[in-house]
């Protein structure tokens, strides 16, 4: 292996594991909130990928993912990036496409996904001016959004939009984010909700959860650290994300809520730079988390 962040990430991984074992004999008796296969959306590895596919993958397998959110790294096809994650037993159940590239050519990432054999793709960010999201921006992204999930459907994908934060601008009784929901098609749109941008956008994870139901059908899982407060930008420094169960999210609420609607796919997502520590700490909290 080589002598890179990635080879000392995985040995701290290693260590970090037995200490996960020792929590779970000491952690509570009840029953588990958390049920579902742990996933985990491959932008937390970013800076790994690039210097060693293999070996990041190797990590990923050690910490105990069985699911994945990602696309195809570079330097290598759908197809060869498939027979990785087949060999260590990782399934890629979704995977990420550009609003332009899936605007514009909806064909390529029905292929692309069918390659990675994942059954649901996600759309993360809407064009707009930064800091100025307007019902322009959301009508647009309505006719967009109806047109390739209709594509998708037609394949056998589900097509899903990740709210950012910004999309929760105040419009009529509701925000835009409501106005996207209501005007889209659950026939061809489904959302996937990151509930760290939903908290830092002014919205309450559980409610919308709750408000939407089954139209949710995937959960980034990350935390907003405690006293930050959020804005329409969607974007806070790396710093604000933090190990789950330690921010400001209500994460046992939001886990029933999501499993009450139906949500069966789940991603730790950590954009902080210390997932090395974070990760695993995060893992450890949704075996050991119990009602």
């Amino acid at each position: 292996m080589k002598h890179n962040r990635t080879s000392k990430l995985f040995f701290t991984t290693l260590l970090s594991l037995g200490l996960m074992g020792l929590n779970s004999v000491f952690a509570q008796s009840g029953k588990r909130v958390y049920t579902f296969p742990l996933g985990v959306e491959a932008y937390t590895y970013r800076h790994n990928f690039p210097k060693d596919v293999v070996a990041t993958l190797d990590l990923i397998k050690s910490l105990g993912f069985t699911e994945m959110e990602g696309g195809v790294p570079k330097g290598l096809t759908a197809e060869e990036y498939k027979k990785l994650l087949d060999e260590r037993g990782i399934k890629m159940t979704a995977t990420g496409a550009g609003y332009e590239q899936i605007v514009k050519d909806p064909e390529s990432v029905v292929k692309n996904a069918k390659a990675l054999g994942a059954s649901f793709v996600m759309v993360a960010w809407i064009p707009h001016q930064k800091g100025n999201f307007t019902l322009e921006n959301a009508q647009k992204a309505v006719e967009d959004f109806n047109r390739v999930g209709k594509v998708l459907k037609d394949n056998g994908l589900t097509f899903c939009y990740h709210n950012h934060g910004y999309e929760f601008q105040p419009y009529q009784d509701g925000t835009l984010f409501d106005y996207i929901v209501k005007n889209t098609d659950p026939q061809y749109v489904s959302f996937e909700m990151d509930i760290l941008w939903a908290t830092h956008g002014g919205a309450d994870p559980v409610k919308l959860l709750t408000k939407y139901g089954s139209r949710w059908k995937l959960m980034h899982l990350k935390d907003l650290k405690k006293g930050i407060k959020g804005d329409l930008t969607g974007g806070t420094p790396p710093e604000n994300d933090v190990v789950l169960g330690e921010g400001q999210i209500d994460m046992p609420a939001v886990l029933k809520a999501a499993k009450k609607v139906g949500i069966k796919h789940y991603y730790i997502e950590d954009e902080s730079n210390h997932e090395d520590t974070q990760v695993p700490q995060s893992i450890a909290y949704l075996k050991n988390l119990t009602e």
